[in-house]
């Protein structure tokens, strides 16, 4: 349990530098280190990932409290679209638990792996979503809601690198689209650990300290140090070369990613 937990504050100070630097979930970077935490911790190996998942998103409602607190201290989250996305964002979430905690392992790897090298490629090459021409319908929305909620789940993050895009195509300007995801990232989160401690509930070969899925002292690690250094990132953003950095960032996934699949 020590081991885990001094090992998790290392993670958070890391892993909330890098989200307030790059304005990106900490999940992308907590999941693959929590991945190997536990697999050195000797953890079954059907369960290692599955709880680095729903570890991760415990530790997103933390950030997301203090990120959606930030943004709307700004004016620049639009609750309308929030209100109006989050219920079957908690649908998604809700489900995509359920997927993760049903498919092998194996599968669950490639899906994350596969994320990985998604969001690596696109920091690398700095692509941007394209603006759309209107607001979506309202059934779209749904839709797109309940997508983002479900993948989020699976691969144990806050939404943000799905959600932007999708409020950008749906004419949002880039700044209300990173508050709303933000706010977006805190259902998804509830809903994603929630239904993890629940489907782990009654699981009998789970290390001690957790709660179903949810990992107690890497979450209380990874959450108190993560707190601390979003923040900073925040900051440091605004005085380094943040194009240059993302390319170093999107070298780190592929690298994760490498590890994920041949581990």
């Amino acid at each position: 349990m020590l081991s885990i937990f001094l090992a998790s504050l290392a993670l958070g100070l890391v892993a909330g530098l890098l989200a307030g630097l790059f304005g990106i979930g900490g999940g992308l970077v907590i999941v693959p280190v929590l991945a190997f935490v536990f697999k050195e911790q000797g953890y079954p190996p059907d369960i290692t990932l599955l709880m680095a998942v729903a570890t991760s998103l415990a530790t997103i409602i933390l950030t997301a409290l203090s990120s959606v607190y930030a943004h709307h201290r700004l004016g620049a989250v639009v609750w309308q679209k929030v209100w109006r996305l989050s219920p079957m964002i908690m649908v998604g979430s809700g489900l995509g638990a359920v997927v993760a905690e049903r498919i092998p392992a194996d599968t669950l790897r490639l899906i994350l792996v596969a994320f990985l090298l998604y969001v690596g490629t696109q920091m690398a090459f700095q692509l941007k979503p394209k603006p759309g021409a209107a607001a979506p319908p309202l059934w779209l929305d749904g839709i797109a809601a309940t997508i983002i909620g479900l993948m989020s789940a699976i691969v144990g993050i806050g939404g943000g690198t799905l959600t932007v895009p999708y409020l950008v195509y749906g004419n949002q300007p880039m700044r209300n689209a990173v508050a709303i995801s933000s706010a977006c990232g805190l259902p998804i989160a509830i809903a994603g650990t929630a239904s993890y401690a629940l489907l782990g509930w009654h699981a009998t070969h789970l290390p001690d300290y957790s709660v179903g899925y949810v990992s107690l002292p890497a979450f209380a690690g990874v959450g108190l140090t993560s707190i601390l250094t979003a923040p900073l990132g925040a900051k440091l953003a605004n005085k380094l070369p943040a194009a240059h950095l993302k390319r170093y960032f999107s070298v780190l996934l592929w690298v994760m990613a490498a590890k994920l699949l041949w581990h």
